[in-house]
């Protein structure tokens, strides 16, 4: 059986999570010449109030954290990750420089903000189907397929509440709006997906050492070019988190393991397969990562 790296997007950040990295000091003294600032003070609870900040924090974490694993032994076999985790996931998949990803991660942070300073983010909606929240929508796009019945939706926070009310009316068990202050993963945001994809354009990619599945489309992407494009324009391209984990346990992977912060995206694999195990390494550690793998293995 195969084993996956997943990473997470904007959400579970929190205080902090940057210093206790694994072998994490030659990660932030780099990323702190190529941004020519203490990247070790990204993690605290003002700067995390801003988008380049929280997605340079889930970067150097998810770099450190899979680093550590492999360093260890444990090779992933494929990787994916949600929204910005995609970048991570390219930097481990060996597809994208780590340099070159802290440039392009806080350009890429800095214009979301930039394009929706206030008043816009996500919300959950839990209960409904697609084709259920669908008529539903008003003002606001589908951003997130995170499961059958977990949506995420985008727009201003005015239309965001009003469709919650209009879900929950019609049965959803919960609307919470997210931790995330911009509408991500919608047409809201395809002028910084343009600007960020003429950024790449000056960017040399490679073939990735693993299986890069995008968290867009549910495709396993070889080609750089393919790759490039994907982590440009994900911004603004519907997350399509159920569709990538189905594609993930088809191409029988069996340990699916989640790098932290958070536990999100484990929950959410779970529901997806119909084989194997999903588990946060925050939660479980790295010695029962470790363990765990080496059983998939053994069953290949």
């Amino acid at each position: 059986m195969k084993i996956l790296f997943t990473f997470p997007g904007q959400g579970p950040q929190r205080p902090g999570m940057l210093q206790a990295l694994p072998r994490g000091g030659n990660l932030l003294a780099e990323a702190s010449d190529i941004l020519g600032e203490d990247a070790g003070r990204l993690d605290n609870a003002e700067a995390l109030r801003h988008t380049r900040a929280v997605q340079l924090c889930l970067l150097i974490s998810g770099v450190a954290h899979a680093r550590a694993l492999i360093h260890q032994g444990l090779q992933p076999d494929m990787v994916s990750g949600l929204s910005i985790g995609a970048f991570p996931a390219a930097v481990v998949a060996g597809a994208l420089a780590f340099a070159d990803a802290v440039r392009l991660v806080a350009l890429r942070g800095e214009w979301m903000e930039q394009a929706y300073p206030s008043g816009y983010g996500l919300t959950a909606i839990v209960g409904l189907t697609q084709t259920q929240l669908e008529p539903l929508l008003g003002e606001c796009y589908l951003a997130n397929l995170n499961a059958e019945q977990q949506i995420v939706i985008a727009g201003s926070e005015q239309a965001m509440r009003e469709t919650a009310a209009r879900a929950l009316a019609k049965g959803a068990q919960k609307a919470q709006q997210l931790a995330v202050s911009v509408p991500s993963h919608c047409a809201l945001l395809d002028e910084p997906a343009r600007k960020l994809a003429h950024a790449f354009a000056a960017v040399r990619l490679s073939r990735p050492q693993c299986s890069y599945l995008s968290g867009s489309t549910g495709r396993v992407l070889w080609q750089p070019e393919a790759i490039a494009d994907d982590l440009a324009n994900n911004m603004a391209r519907t997350v399509r988190w159920h569709e990538a984990m189905l594609a993930a346990s088809e191409r029988e992977v069996g340990l699916a393991i989640e790098m932290p912060p958070g536990a999100v995206l484990s929950g959410l694999t779970r529901q997806a397969f119909d084989h194997g195990e999903a588990i946060s390494l925050e939660q479980s550690g790295d010695a029962l990562a470790l363990t765990l793998a080496e059983r998939a293995r053994a069953r290949r």
